[in-house]
């Protein structure tokens, strides 16, 4: 489910928003959002972490698509030895879903950041 700004959500499981608290060495409690609370949604960020390996492998194999063929053969052979070497990344980059976090404004006034968005469920 991928959410949008506007729609009105439900948290779907308790989520803590801090550790406890402690005063004198006891600790006197967290606090903590409950299953069920409505909110809307105010922005949605899709975000999927690029390694500097990730960013490499787009750099070089455009490159490679782009002039490879105009490219001398051992400096071609090289790039594609480079490109070759950097796929397991991309590979795992791929294949990893992208993370999509939210900003939500619960009813109570709480506002919850960076939360992702598989902890919401449509209201």
């Amino acid at each position: 489910m991928t959410l949008k700004a506007g729609q009105r959500v439900v948290l779907a499981a308790d989520t803590r928003l801090s550790d406890s608290a402690e005063v004198s060495g006891v600790v006197v409690g967290f606090l903590t959002l409950a299953a069920g609370i409505g909110g809307t949604v105010e922005q949605v960020i899709g975000q999927q972490d690029e390694s500097d390996d990730v960013r490499e492998y787009e750099r070089l194999k455009s490159l490679l698509d782009s002039f490879g063929r105009e490219m001398p053969t051992e400096s071609r052979r090289q790039l594609e030895d480079k490109v070759g070497s950097l796929e397991p990344a991309w590979t795992a980059f791929q294949e990893r879903a992208p993370r999509v976090s939210v900003r939500v404004r619960f009813d109570n006034g709480f506002i919850l950041d960076g939360a992702d968005e598989d902890v919401f469920v449509l209201a």
